[in-house]
C-alpha cells in the first residue's frame, strides 16, 4: 500500500521527502481508523473512504485535491497500481503448508468485498486460500459474528474447533470471540494495547511461524 500510495500521490506533493512520505502513508494505512469505520458501518462507499483518507493525508502537508475529477483520477490511478505491489508475508506459505499437513482446512474472512480481496490474495500468490468470506457475503462486516458464521459455514467446521488469526484485536479477535471463535492477535509491529483491550486478548503472536506450536499442530 505505501509503494501505490507514493507512486501515484507523488505528483500532488512532489517536494515531500523520505520522513515525510512514511507519515503520508502511515496516516492513511494507520491514521484513518474512523473514515474505515465510517464504511465499515455503511455510511459511505469503499471509493469514498480511500478519496476521504487521501483527503486527509494531503491536507496534513498543506495540499488537496483540486477537483472531484482529480480526486476520481488519483482513485483510478491507486485502485490500477495498488494490487500490483501485494506481496505475502514470509511467513504465510510455510504456515499454509503446516496447516495442511495436519490435515487442518482454513480460509479467510476480509473486510472488503469478496472479488476485490481474491484479486489481492492472488496476485500475492495465494490462490490456494480457497474459502474466503467478504463483507458482501452477508452484508455484515467484522466485528459482526455474522461475517465469522458465514466463515464457519463455509470452513464447515464448528466455532469451538475454529481458531480466527488477524492483525487488528478489536475486529479480528473480539469479534472473532462474539461467534464463539478463539482470536489470536497477529502482532507483526510489536504495538502495545490499552488495558481494557488488552484484557480482551488471551493469544498474542509476532509471526505465523508461531501458531503451529501454539495450536499443538505436529
Amino acid at each position: 500500500m505505501d509503494r501505490a500510495l507514493r507512486e501515484v500521490s507523488a505528483p500532488l506533493l512532489p517536494h515531500l521527502g523520505e520522513d515525510e512520505w512514511v507519515a503520508f502513508c502511515r496516516i492513511f494505512t494507520r491514521g484513518s481508523d474512523d473514515i474505515y469505520d465510517r464504511y465499515i458501518a455503511g455510511e459511505i462507499t469503499f471509493a469514498q473512504q480511500r478519496v476521504l483518507r487521501a483527503e486527509r493525508c494531503l491536507a496534513h502537508f498543506g495540499s488537496a485535491f483540486d477537483s472531484g475529477a482529480q480526486a476520481a483520477g488519483w482513485l483510478e490511478a491507486y485502485e490500477t497500481a495498488q494490487p500490483s505491489y501485494v506481496r505475502a508475508f514470509a511467513d504465510v506459505m510455510p504456515f499454509l503448508d503446516a496447516l495442511e499437513a495436519s490435515g487442518v482446512a482454513y480460509g479467510a474472512v476480509s473486510n472488503n468485498v469478496h472479488d476485490y480481496q481474491r484479486a489481492k490474495l492472488d496476485t500475492a500468490g495465494l490462490q490456494r486460500i480457497g474459502v474466503l468470506v467478504g463483507i458482501d457475503a452477508v452484508g455484515a462486516a467484522k466485528p459482526d459474528p455474522a461475517i465469522f458464521r458465514e466463515g464457519l459455514r463455509q470452513l464447515g467446521t464448528s466455532a469451538g474447533e475454529t481458531v480466527y488469526i488477524g492483525d487488528n484485536p478489536a475486529h479480528d479477535v473480539v469479534g472473532a470471540a462474539g461467534a464463539g471463535i478463539r482470536g489470536i492477535w497477529l502482532n507483526r509491529r510489536a504495538a502495545v494495547l490499552e488495558d481494557e483491550m488488552a484484557a480482551l486478548v488471551r493469544d498474542e503472536v509476532s509471526s505465523l511461524a508461531e501458531i503451529p506450536a501454539l495450536l499443538g499442530l505436529t
